[in-house]
């Protein structure tokens, strides 16, 4: 399973309503638990079998009580990591961590306000336990307005940027 199946997986779960999934797929297993004790934060944490387990985000609406087995030949619905509003795209951010405009502090920014951007290419860069992730558009267009500052924290599915098609 890659990262971006994990990443609209946690997607799905913290719009169900559920409170846990369990995934389990030959030696990798996941975890996903809301329940009202845990901050709106993801938590990592070993299991026995050094398998990690995410905690997802609190729903506010979510039975504590539910569960959900989650078969190995599901796959996840396409990943959305855009919504339109009037017209223009939302890019959001697909992970929580810190968002970076470019690859170091001497670097130019990765796109600037009037580029034009395409699909696949890297925009930003948000780190997220020690771990640098190129994060590339879904769509092509021309940046409108970038929403973060740099070096900035952000949370999963938090607008990042305006994208005119």
């Amino acid at each position: 399973m890659d990262l971006k199946e994990i990443q609209e997986l946690i997607r799905i779960f913290s719009k169900s309503g559920l409170g846990q999934i369990k995934l389990k797929q030959d030696d990798f297993q996941l975890e996903l638990k809301s329940n009202d004790c845990v901050s709106n934060n993801f938590q990592m944490m070993p299991t026995m079998h050094s398998t990690p387990m995410m905690t997802a985000p609190i729903v506010q609406s979510a039975p504590s009580a539910q569960s959900i087995e989650v078969a190995k030949s599901e796959a996840p619905a396409k990943p959305a990591s855009e919504a339109k509003t009037s017209g223009q795209v939302t890019i959001k951010a697909p992970m929580i961590g810190t968002f970076y405009r470019s690859s170091g502090p001497d670097k130019d920014p990765f796109v600037k306000v009037g580029d034009r951007i395409e699909k696949g290419q890297s925009i930003c860069i948000i780190e997220a336990m020690k771990l640098f992730n190129e994060i590339e558009s879904e769509v092509s267009g021309t940046v409108v307005k970038v929403l973060v500052d740099d070096a900035s924290p952000v949370e999963y599915d938090q607008p990042l940027f305006l994208i005119e098609p």
